[in-house]
């Protein structure tokens, strides 16, 4: 340990993304606290698909978005729903969203996410080498599949951009698509093919494991409910409904809740939940080696330890609408025409609440109005992705070993 001891770092969230940083700045030598109300790992970081998506560096609001993308936001089926209910409450954000997608911002997005995706499936690998678990991290490649040249063309843009960023892509015909991926329908006639991307096996049980690394290390784990922070003693106190807590520092990494949170110290940001559904058959009758994405469908099928998971689609809603199983049932249709010979056996279904905001990147690093409060959250769907070099971005610059630069790019001052 060093001088970092005498420093006391709360950590909000137990998700893969407080995680990390937990346990990379135990690491750095900081006395740790992290708080939720719930098990390390239970939330997105249990139901997400897995991938580590280094190579998805185009964010979601591409040019063209408007058009592409009105319809389907009508249609309670398509890969992006808005219920007509929650219309005036997504607005604003969907107005950011679409505000996002001009050429000379989506490149700017993609160098920022290429800088915090860079190395992240070696880095994920080492780190559950290094917490006793290395075969849940694997490097297999991903796979998108096209039905026709036209489907593939309308996608160019996002691919090239990736191409432009270091992404390693290569264009498959149908034969090559059969040669890697067998149990796949012969309607996707295409596909470009990402040799280099990763995959976690089991995403709760790799939290659970970086936890209990974490636990080892000296990391107190409190469950609790934050229910305010605020300065205090040249430190910070954080509210909770059991108890209060001191500390030095504090990293809001509570995913979607983190905007409520912070609310109550004037920092109002655009962070919707997408929700995200998954199917899970724990006998799928068949297999496939890597994470497949439809890109018609936007449906994810990933191998498991145990099973299949097909995850996918975008639905607004906020934190209190149930879930839609319609939306869950949809998956395992478009997964079913993909892969004919699955076999949906008795699949268990989840929902969640994905942070996301509006221009695709996460928020991190220090509040500069207010000293002592960092943020590591609004990672969206690749917070699997991000969660590792985030937390190694953020236990170097407390440690002194990273300029504050680094984050500027990132910092919520953006949305002000």
């Amino acid at each position: 340990m060093n001088s970092n001891a005498s420093q006391h770092v709360t950590v909000i969230g137990a998700g893969i993304v407080g995680l990390c940083v937990a346990y990379a700045l135990r690491k750095e030598g900081f006395a740790v606290r992290v708080i939720d109300p719930e098990e390390p790992g239970s939330q997105c970081s249990f139901g997400n698909a897995g991938a580590i998506s280094a190579g998805s560096v185009a964010p979601l609001a591409m040019p063209g978005i408007l058009k592409s993308s009105a319809k389907m936001l009508l249609e309670a089926d398509s890969p992006l729903y808005v219920p007509p209910h929650y219309w005036l409450r997504a607005a604003p954000w969907l107005w950011r969203f679409v505000a996002s997608a001009t050429p000379q911002r989506v490149e700017e997005i993609a160098t920022a996410l290429t800088d915090l995706f860079t190395g992240a499936v070696e880095n994920h690998r080492a780190l559950a080498k290094e917490i006793g678990c290395p075969d849940r991290v694997v490097q297999t490649g991903q796979l998108h599949l096209y039905r026709n040249a036209a489907a593939l063309d309308k996608d160019m843009g996002s691919w090239r951009l990736r191409e432009r960023h270091g992404v390693k892509c290569e264009r498959l015909d149908a034969k090559a698509i059969r040669d890697l991926e067998p149990a796949v329908s012969s309607d996707y006639t295409l596909a470009m093919f990402m040799p280099e991307q990763g995959a976690v096996t089991n995403p709760f049980a790799y939290a659970h494991a970086i936890a209990e690394a974490a636990r080892q290390r000296g990391v107190d784990f409190v469950r609790d409910r934050v229910r305010m922070l605020a300065p205090h003693a040249g430190g910070w106190k954080v509210q909770g409904v059991e108890r209060t807590y001191q500390s030095n520092l504090v990293v809001m990494a509570a995913g979607v809740w983190s905007a409520e949170l912070l609310r109550p110290l004037g920092l109002r940001l655009p962070l919707e939940s997408q929700r995200g559904y998954h199917l899970h058959v724990a006998s799928p009758n068949i297999a496939i080696g890597r994470p497949i994405v439809f890109a018609d469908r936007k449906v994810f099928a990933v191998p498991m330890e145990h099973g299949l998971r097909i995850s996918g689609t975008v639905e607004f809603g906020g934190l209190e609408m149930p879930p839609t199983a319609r939306r869950a049932e949809a998956l395992g249709e478009a997964a079913v025409q993909g892969l004919p010979g699955l076999a949906l056996n008795a699949p268990t279904m989840w929902m969640g609440h994905r942070p996301c905001l509006p221009d695709s990147l996460p928020v991190l690093g220090p509040v500069s109005r207010l000293p002592g409060l960092w943020c590591a959250f609004g990672h969206g769907h690749l917070g699997v992705t991000g969660s590792v070099n985030t937390g190694r971005w953020i236990a170097q610059a407390l440690a002194n070993k990273m300029p504050l630069e680094r984050f500027v790019r990132y910092s919520l001052a953006r949305f002000y």
